[in-house]
Order: structure tokens, then sequence, then C-alpha cells
């Protein structure tokens, strides 16, 4: 980084600490006693020679996405368009994804930047499709475009992996899947159809990299498809990424739906562990029920061993709680967790595997009055023999985290949408919009890690990493910039300073 940009950055955080430190304890309210937004009236102009953008940062998106060879490697496939009038493929795809990273929700917000001369001059460019056609082009798609165009993208994610550090490779590749329902109301969607939930619309499997959050591969499919159609030939791709990239151990993760055990003699043999919810059928709970009671043993969670070691503040009333027990609602306690294991031959399985049972102790109650108490069963399978009991029922447990990237891809950066009329068509685009959660990835793996703040850089890249979307854009993309052309040079220059500047100009000078 510059000196001049490290002072100046110095300058303005000193400047806004220095201002906000008069308000900490509270201040006198102004003289006369009046509101703290006190202005009174506003006068707006038109600038006449400059011109700004609110997103500043997508100067640095698209150096980003140069830099990583995406634009490349979109030109390069698939081939949707029969010739360019003016558009290349990359262009078209990079419009719909940064609409997403500038903070627009939906493709008709195109037009806002479509009609913005600062934006079109940010990205050297004449002029950038509108919505009708950035539409039209995802009506191109087939499903072996579709396949296509998300093995380029995999392919420039490859490269990004392979330029981190070998410690980045310790653990394994932990590969998770699961389905989610991407409702609509519309009435003329084709392959759209009701889910067991009374739902109409999509039901679409999303795999993806646990270790940095990253979408591998979106597969569409019809709201009445079960969660793990399409699974098997996802997670053999994501294999092969993996390793190409320079993982040695994969882990594959998924719920009760994804222990296919035809499956899991091919993985075995391949070297490949895995840990999946298993059913809890009646002779599965028959056989936990035959385990002898001194072979389980208590579960404690790691957040009550952290908590049992530190001291504790007083807690906040339990107001849902307070309320089940006045009303006497049946209310089921959990009592105790116990964990136990033994050894199962699935039917479609040549070989035994690990079955590790979780028994829950479950306490009914009503108001203050017992009235009984009850098991539940929760089974894992894993071809692992090394790992506790404990450690797979976390494996497990931290498998939920993916819900979490549902919510980013459906509320954040809303590429979880049907908003085009055909199955295939709102597959690209939920591949297309899910290119800008990738990017941000991108961004934190990209970050530069010097020698001697190496605590602070990694802590720094770990936080851009697990990000929301919505804060990255708030923090990253949304800083307004006077655009400047001058010569051969295209400058951003800020208007605002934001707190995560630092780590901004960091990725720059790695760029």
């Amino acid at each position: 980084m510059k000196q001049n940009i490290r002072r100046q950055l110095a300058a303005a955080a000193w400047k806004i600490e220095a201002r906000l430190a008069t308000a900490e304890g509270g201040q006198a309210p102004r003289g006369g006693g009046g509101p703290e937004f006190s202005a009174g009236t506003v006068h707006y102009e038109i600038a006449k020679r400059s011109h700004a953008i609110t997103c500043g940062g997508i100067g640095a998106m698209h150096q980003l996405a140069n830099k990583v060879g995406l634009v490349e490697a979109l030109n390069t496939r698939p081939r949707i368009l029969q010739r360019r009038r003016p558009y290349s493929e990359a262009d078209h795809i990079l419009n719909i994804g940064y609409n997403a990273l500038c903070g627009g929700l939906v493709l008709d917000d195109i037009e806002l930047r479509r009609n913005d001369a600062a934006f079109l001059d940010a990205l050297g460019a004449r002029t950038i499709p509108d919505p009708t056609t950035a539409g039209d082009y995802c009506r191109r798609y087939q499903r072996d475009d579709i396949q296509q165009l998300m093995d380029a993208i995999n392919k420039v994610r490859v490269g990004v992996w392979q330029r981190q550090p070998a410690a980045f490779f310790e653990g394994p590749a932990r590969i998770d899947a699961d389905g989610t329902l991407v409702g609509t109301t519309g009435e003329c969607k084709q392959g759209m159809d009701v889910s067991y939930k009374g739902v109409w619309g999509y039901h679409p499997l999303v795999v993806s990299l646990a270790n940095t959050g990253e979408p591998l591969f979106i597969v569409n499919r019809s709201g009445n498809r079960p969660s793990y159609e399409g699974a098997p030939e996802c997670f053999v791709r994501a294999i092969a990424l993996c390793r190409q990239a320079g993982w040695k151990d994969v882990l594959l993760r998924g719920d009760t739906d994804f222990s296919q055990t035809k499956y899991f003699d091919r993985w075995d043999a391949d070297g490949v562990r895995f840990v999946f919810g298993y059913d809890a059928s009646q002779p599965m709970v028959a056989r936990a029920d035959a385990v002898e009671e001194a072979e389980y043993r208590e579960l404690v969670r790691r957040a009550d061993a952290a908590h049992a070691e530190r001291t504790t503040r007083a807690k906040q009333p339990w107001i849902k709680e307070q309320i089940v027990r006045e009303r006497e609602f049946l209310n089921l306690c959990l009592a105790r967790e116990d964990l136990a294991e033994f050894e199962y031959r699935p039917r479609n399985a040549s070989q035994s595997y690990r079955i590790v049972v979780l028994r829950k102790t479950i306490v009914e109650e009503r108001g203050q009055r017992c009235i009984g108490q009850d098991y539940r069963y929760f089974f894992y399978v894993t071809n692992d023999r090394t790992m506790t009991p404990e450690q797979v029922v976390r494996e497990a447990n931290d498998r939920c985290n993916q819900e979490n990237l549902h919510a980013q891809l459906k509320g954040g950066a809303r590429a979880l949408r049907a908003p085009l009329n055909t199955l295939e068509a709102n597959w690209a685009y939920m591949v297309i919009v899910a290119l800008a959660w990738s990017l941000k990835a991108w961004f934190a793996l990209m970050l530069p890690v010097a020698p001697r703040w190496r605590a602070q850089h990694e802590a720094d890249r770990t936080r851009v990493l697990r990000m929301e979307f919505r804060t990255f854009v708030q923090r990253f993309m949304l800083v307004p910039a006077q655009i400047i052309r001058t010569g051969r040079r295209l400058i951003y220059r800020l208007l605002a300073w934001r707190p995560d500047l630092s780590v901004f100009f960091r990725l720059l000078d790695a760029l």
C-alpha cells in the first residue's frame, strides 16, 4: 500500500474516532435542546463535470475477475452466442453477477446501472445488456451448457485454491450437499412442481465446500424431486476438483437423504471418508435399544464445556419457557445425550460400516409436573474408524452450517430465485448470480498475508470469508467513488472512508 494512502486512511480513522469519542458516556444536547439530526433546508445540485458511482468497489472486483482468469474462462465456454452484438459471453454473465454485487435485487435493477454514465465509464463499457437481454441470454441455456458454465467457473476456482499456502490443505476438504426449496407464485413457470410441503416451485441441489463456503455445483430440479437426486454425480465431480487443487483427504457430509448405501463401497475404495445421517427406522432403533447401558456415555457439547470453564454472567429470563409453563403446554425438555456405536452392514453394501447412535433423553412436562420420559435416537454412518463418536456427531452437526449458505444465496445474493419462465433458464440464473458469492470468497482468499502481521491478516481473511453477503456489499462495494478518465488511466477516487478500506487496498496491492 502506498504511503500517502496509508496516511490518508489513518487520518480518516483518527478523525472519526475523535468525533465519536466525544459521545462516549453521553454528551450535552445541542443549544436550545434541538434534535441531533439538525440539518435544515437542503439544496440539491447536479455536477457538471465530475461524476461518481455509489459502488466504488466494482472496479476491484472486475480486476479480480481478470486476475484469476474468470473473464477468459467465461469467453471460452460455454458457446451460447453465435456472434457478438457487441457483448461477449463474459459481458452477459458478469453483467448479471455485478448487479448482485452492486446491491441489485432483481434483473430490473440492471436498468439503473445501464443508464448511469459513470458506472459505464467505471467498467470501460459503451453500454451493458438491459434486463430483457439478460433474461433472454439465460433462456438460451440448455442442460449441457449449464454444466459447461459450472465447469468453467470451477476451473477458475481450482486456480484460486492452488494459490493458497500449504496450511490451506492441511485439514480435510469437507463437501456438503443438501436441497432447498425455491418457491414461486408464478403460474406459467415450466418445470415447477409442488413439494412435500405444499410449496410450488423448484428444489435445487447445492453442493458446496464447507472450508470456504463456496457453492461448487447447483442443480435445479422440479419441486417434487427428492433431495438426494443427482448428488452422487456431483460428489464425484467435487472430489475430483478438491484433489486437483491439492487436498489429499476428502470428507463427504449430508443428512439422512444422502446416505445412499449403494455408493458406500465405491467411496470407501476410493479413499473418501463420509459422515451421513442414517434413518432411525424400527430395526435401527431396536439395535440401539439392544446396546448395553454400560456402553453408552454422555455427550458433552463443546459449548457446554466452554460454558463450564468461564465465569458466567446473569442470563436474560426465558420468556417463552415461562409462558409454556404458566399455560401448562406440553413441554419437551432435553435432559441428557448419550453416545454408543455398533457395526452394521447396509443391504446394498458388501461390508459393514460404523454406526454412531445419539440417544437423547426427553422429559415431558406440563407446568411444573413431569408426566413422562422418552428416548429419541439419531444415527450417523461413517467409514472413518479413527474419529471418536463425539467427532462424528460434531461433523454431522457442522454440516448444518450449509443452511447458512442457503440463506445467503436466497436472501443475500438472491441467487436461489426463479425470475424466469423455464427450469433451465432459472438454473442458469442461479449459477450466474451465485458467481457473485464466489467472487466474495475469492476476494478473501486473494488477500495477501504479510509475515510481520500474519495473525491480523489471517483473521481478516477469515472474517471476510465468513462475512454475510449484505455486509460485504456494504463494507467493500458500496463505497462512493468519483470516476476520472485522464490520458490512458481510469481512476477511482474514493469519496468516503470505511473501516475496512485497509483490507480493500491490500487486495488491490495483490492484484
